[in-house]
């Protein structure tokens, strides 16, 4: 048995549970963290080379202190080790592979030995537990509001106390030219954490739409119970922010009940957001309408959606082009992420402009490839056709039915269209060619002659170039960026401008991701018929060799 050391047990629990109240951690890990300093105190007196265990009875206070050795055939480690004959001595009936415990004598001075040591293995114990506590206890709270008190500013980031732990609002996640002095109080929204060396990172936002979000759920009780959804949010904090709702509960206006008594609700939002503008609008499923809302205060006179592209082409009178653009295109902006679409703004004019332009290439195209006169490439275009393919494939029986048309002008049209067509992908194959693509790209489903050329332009000629690439790297769609123009009669205004960020190789061509994938796996085959092949011919040479080698 060990030896009982000579201690304040009431001294040593009322420690424990000191600790373990104040850093709100488990009595049990304070205990552990006590074994771990007195058993340092000890190797310090009795020698570091010794297997000294210590136990301090959670209940009692009883602390114990021993040394572990191994009964061994032939001893390595004096320290950690004893023969059988010495083990018969310590414990009568001892064998090789038993332990034998060896109490050791009382120190009475354990408090004064190596003192300052033990703290800190007990200090270092109890904050690794208390940074795992704080961690567990916000690990799950991403998307929460919390209220906390700014403890520092370092390097433009905020540093706020949060009780328990501590969170940070970095520059880019505060609200523009909001001032952060300490000791005030501020709420923002727990955006993710992180476990950290020295503690959960805690990562706080007052940008972010979820926040405002998570504030009108806190002001709007209709929105807490679920009857009214915030479908969508826009912000450009500390400016302007517009939010989509709808009311579960057709009695409830959503609108209403979202700016509140007198705009009570409302202006409690604009308050905390230091003075952030806020438009409400009613969502709908019907992307159109949404749109109109979400232009407001602005006109509209007409939505065209191209959902294809994802992008949205709005006609607005002359007089409301300033005010749906919005200072710095702030409105649009909004509205554009409001409805997750590219939204170009253009006035009655232009669009006009641009129908008529339009228009012309269309007519002058069918004019050329159907070699057609003016008025029946015009009439085409007036029935809505755009493109060859439409003309080539359309049922015959729809062509027929355009006014002035019959079965047999509608059958040499389309034949005219094919003719067209084929002439286009003649052309195409021999720029392919020039460019040096192989003809095997040309065998892979979904890609056109016309692919193949700009496949050939991007410099991806054969079957391992395309293999390489990422399916997203082929198909992803670029996205246009907005410009901003001169009017003649005002300050610059934004319009569209046909400057594209990063996409897919053939992004302009509608390729779906199934399609995209299918791509890229017809273009890796071959790697895997050269594995199949491969291995035979290994076999093979395998079997060779040992038919020669058996008959040496």
């Amino acid at each position: 048995m060990a030896s009982p050391i000579s201690a304040n047990k009431a001294e040593l629990l009322a420690i424990a549970n000191s600790v373990a109240s104040e850093k709100m951690i488990d009595k049990g890990i304070v205990i552990e963290a006590m074994e771990e300093a007195i058993q340092k105190a000890a190797r310090a007196r009795f020698g570091q080379e010794n297997d000294i265990r210590a136990k301090l009875d959670p209940v009692t206070g009883d602390l114990r202190l021993w040394r572990v050795v191994e009964v061994v055939e032939e001893v390595d480690d004096y320290f950690k080790q004893v023969d059988v004959e010495q083990a018969q001595k310590l414990e009568p009936g001892s064998k090789v592979g038993d332990f034998i415990v060896d109490p050791l004598p009382a120190m009475d001075d354990l408090g004064r030995i190596d003192a300052q040591s033990a703290k800190q293995v007990i200090f270092q114990k109890v904050r690794d537990a208390e940074r795992e506590r704080q961690y567990e206890e916000f690990k799950d709270r991403a998307g929460e509001v919390i209220t906390g008190v700014i403890k520092s500013v370092e390097f433009g980031h905020v540093i706020v106390n949060l009780g328990r732990a501590e969170g940070v609002i970095r520059r880019d996640q505060q609200i523009p030219r909001e001032a952060a002095r300490v000791g005030e109080r501020v709420r923002a929204l727990i955006m993710k954490v992180e476990r950290n060396n020295r503690g959960p990172q805690i990562f706080l936002s007052r940008a972010h739409p979820e926040f405002m979000k998570k504030l009108f759920a806190q002001e709007v009780p209709e929105i807490y119970d679920g009857i009214i959804e915030i479908k969508a949010a826009a912000r450009d904090p500390g400016s302007r922010a517009k939010i989509g709702v709808i009311s579960h509960d057709s009695s409830i206006d959503p609108v209403g009940a979202c700016v509140g008594m007198k705009g009570s609700r409302v202006q409690a939002v604009v308050q905390e957001l230091q003075g952030e503008k806020i438009d409400i609008i009613p969502w709908s499923e019907d992307t159109a309408t949404f749109v109109v809302n979400a232009l407001q205060p602005a006109t509209v006179s007409r939505v065209v959606l191209d959902e294809d592209e994802s992008r949205i082409e709005v006609v607005v009178p002359d007089d409301q082009l300033s005010l749906a653009i919005g200072r710095r295109g702030q409105n649009v902006r909004l509205a554009s992420q409001l409805t997750d679409s590219q939204i170009d703004i253009m006035t009655e004019e232009e669009a006009s402009e641009k129908r008529s332009k339009e228009f012309a290439e269309r007519s002058k195209m069918f004019e050329d490839e159907l070699d057609v006169d003016e008025t029946l490439s015009q009439l085409l275009v007036a029935e809505g056709f755009a493109e060859l393919e439409e003309v080539a494939y359309v049922s015959l029986e729809e062509l027929a039915t355009i006014e002035g048309f019959d079965e047999e002008l509608a059958e040499e049209l389309q034949s005219r269209a094919k003719e067209a067509l084929e002439r286009q992908e003649a052309a195409h194959r021999e720029a392919r060619r020039e460019l040096g693509v192989d003809d095997a790209l040309a065998e892979i489903p979904h890609l056109t002659e016309e692919m193949l050329v700009v496949l050939g332009k991007a410099g991806i000629k054969d079957l391992d170039d395309l293999a390489d690439l990422a399916t997203d790297e082929l198909i992803a769609k670029r996205r246009e960026a907005p410009r901003r123009r001169q009017s003649a009669d005002g300050p610059p205004t934004r319009r569209p401008q046909r400057e594209q960020d990063k996409g897919g190789v053939l992004g302009a061509f509608g390729l779906t991701e199934e399609q995209g994938n299918e791509i890229i796996m017809a273009a890796r085959a071959h790697w895997f018929e050269d594995e199949e092949d491969a291995a035979p011919a290994a076999d093979s040479a395998a079997e060779e060799a040992a038919d020669a080698e058996s008959s040496q």
